[in-house]
């Protein structure tokens, strides 16, 4: 959240999005007109003030903008699945803080090893919690029942947190194949290790990842080659309870905060932020960290949300990508031994286009050009497009938000949790956003805006030798017409029928399950990787290449992503019409390259490292 504050901020910030810093767009590029930056003092660094946004019913469009009829792609079966009972609580509806309003982070894991995705929802927590006053907010892991409905086990699972809690990763630290679940907390971190029983026990002190004041984003994956799981954990912002940061007081250096010239909750500019850490897996339950030695540590001390480690070249040596909220994304590519080369301005990850910082919430992972190289999707607030970053090899990106269809749209909007996901199975990677407001205070004001927001779907489409994305407008009463505050948000297969499902982490509400629905017949295959002993057992960071249907796919074992949280970790690979699933390619963490034939499509495959296909699932169960 891009929140300026004092009179030469704002004045800076304003000379920084004058149309001018556009000249090079072309004609069918263009931003839409701005206003005037307005609320002087303490304004907001986006693109600009833009004009309100309404639909035909003089709704905002932020909540508006339905059709009546459409592809229905997704449908809110939330109570039916049983979820809705549980909410998520972060400090108060005033949300007089920064703490109060950014919200928590969601996973998809099979913590029970039945070859069904679990859903493990973080919560927040109040002041008042914290000091013993009132029962604490507490975490809920839904297991998957198989039959359409999930039960709620986080208190016999040993895994409520009941702390104020942000961000999860999930990993197999100790390589013996069952998923651990990291917890990035205001305060202590958890690190529950998986007992193979249903139950976690919580070893961060043990281990020495606890930490203290404010974790946001973590990622999982083994940077030196050593065959286990390393942890990085991003900080955010030095809050301090006994210094808070109210406007006009010493915390916030006596500026105001102001949003389009209202009062507002202060931050993160104008507050301390906090390092980075890296933490090396010793291989006997602990961690050391090595943040300096690896070049990592962040000396600036952006205020970091997502992480993630991540393969750019394919080759299993995990480089690490960090979004920054107001300041300069990090992009560090792995050298090969043990330490990082900096290059987030050599690759033009640092800043978007016009040369600005801006609020980097969420980060979407995938090759939506079907070249073999990754790209990247970054949400950020509202008044500044959401920022596409196509990969042009070598570790270069450009911004191409605006040529690929997925700005103007964007710009009303205040996108957290984001992803790729071929949710019609063509074999094109499509680009989900979800959003909601931080201020509730716009709801007092005409800004043509909401505090909950509808998510935004675009649908990869050709464009000459190039792809684009298409806006999917709302169908009234289906899921993509779901208005909530988002927060996080994951992307998985969580009914095992090759379709790709969305959970939503609201801030202050219950959470939003959208099931795929979409009519198409198109075929599919999933993977489960198992890598072998140089490799982490989960073969995290591991790339998988699918040649299929004409087409030569790439998906990556990711343990993060989107806001603050975590994905579906089996790739997916959508194959339109053929039948044939096509040859695989994994490049596993090892260095290891393996070819495999697949025999059959619309099948759950486990590929293990020097073995190949070692189960196959069928009809959402063991293929006979």
């Amino acid at each position: 959240m891009l929140h300026l504050r004092g009179l030469l901020s704002g004045v800076l910030i304003a000379m920084l999005a004058m149309p001018g810093a556009l000249w090079a767009q072309s004609a069918s590029e263009q931003a839409p007109p701005q206003r005037p930056q307005q609320g002087g003092m303490g304004g907001n660094a986006t693109g600009g003030t833009f004009a309100t946004e309404y639909d035909a019913q003089k709704r905002p469009i932020t909540a508006g903008g339905f059709v009546d009829s459409g592809p229905v792609v997704f449908q809110d079966i939330t109570k039916a699945a049983g979820l809705s009972n549980w909410s998520h609580k972060m400090g108060t509806p005033e949300k007089k803080f920064i703490i109060d309003t950014d919200g928590s982070g969601v996973a998809l894991l099979d913590y029970d090893n039945d070859g069904w995705l679990d859903i493990y929802l973080v919560n927040g927590s109040t002041f008042n919690a914290l000091d013993g006053k009132e029962e604490p907010p507490h975490a809920a892991l839904f297991h998957n029942n198989h039959d359409g409905t999930f039960t709620d086990v986080a208190a016999k699972a040993g895994v409520t947190n009941d702390r104020w809690g942000f961000g999860v990763t999930i990993g197999d630290f100790d390589n013996d194949g069952w998923p651990d679940i990291f917890v990035a907390n205001y305060g202590k971190n958890r690190l529950y290790h998986n007992n193979h029983d249903g139950t976690f026990t919580d070893v961060a002190a043990k281990a020495g990842v606890a930490l203290g004041n404010w974790s946001s984003g973590a990622t999982w994956g083994d940077f030196d080659g050593d065959g286990r799981l390393d942890l990085f954990v991003a900080g955010y912002v030095d809050f301090d309870r006994n210094n808070l940061p109210l406007a006009g007081t010493k915390a916030v250096g006596y500026t105001f905060c102001q949003f389009r010239g209202v009062p507002v909750m202060c931050g993160p500019r104008g507050l301390k932020g906090l390092p980075d850490h890296l933490f090396h897996n010793n291989g006997d339950g602990t961690f050391t960290d090595v943040s300096v030695k690896a070049g990592v540590d962040d000396k600036n001390a952006y205020y970091g949300f997502e992480s993630i480690f991540l393969s750019i070249q394919g080759n299993g040596r995990p480089d690490l990508v960090v979004g920054n909220d107001s300041e300069p994304n990090y992009l560090y590519i792995n050298k090969g031994d043990g330490t990082f080369d900096d290059q987030s301005y050599a690759s033009g990850f640092a800043l978007n286009k016009d040369g600005r910082e801006f609020a980097s919430m969420g980060i979407a992972v995938g090759d939506y050009q079907n070249n073999g190289q990754v790209d990247f999707a970054i949400t950020d607030f509202s008044d500044d497009y959401k920022v596409l970053y196509r990969n042009d090899g070598d570790a270069s990106f450009t911004d191409v938000s605006y040529q690929a269809g997925i700005a103007q749209t964007s710009i009303p909007f205040v996108g957290w949790g984001d992803g790729f996901l071929d949710y019609d199975n063509d074999g094109w990677l499509d680009l989900f956003m979800v959003n909601g407001h931080t201020y509730p205070e716009v709801a007092k004001y005409d800004w043509g805006t909401t505090f909950a927001e509808r998510p935004l779907l675009f649908h990869n489409v050709p464009a000459g030798k190039d792809r684009r994305f298409e806006y999917v407008p709302p169908v009234k009463d289906t899921g993509l017409a779901a208005v909530v505050p988002a927060r996080g948000a994951a992307f998985g297969d969580l009914f095992n029928d090759g379709k790709i499902d969305v959970i939503i982490n609201p801030v202050d509400g219950p959470p939003t399950l959208l099931r795929n629905v979409n009519p198409n017949h198109h075929h599919w295959v999933e993977l489960k990787l198992v890598g072998g002993p140089k490799s982490p057992r989960d073969a995290m960071c591991a790339t998988v290449f699918l040649n299929a249907n004409g087409m030569r796919m790439r998906q990556d074992v990711l343990s993060s992503g989107s806001f603050i949280s975590s994905n579906d970790q089996r790739p997916h690979f959508g194959l339109g019409d053929a039948t044939d699933p096509g040859t695989l390619e994994v490049h596993w963490p090892s260095g290891a390259k393996e070819t495999i034939k697949l025999p059959t499509a619309d099948r759950i495959y486990t590929i293990t490292e020097g073995k190949g296909i070692t189960a196959v699932l069928c009809n959402r169960d063991v293929c006979k």
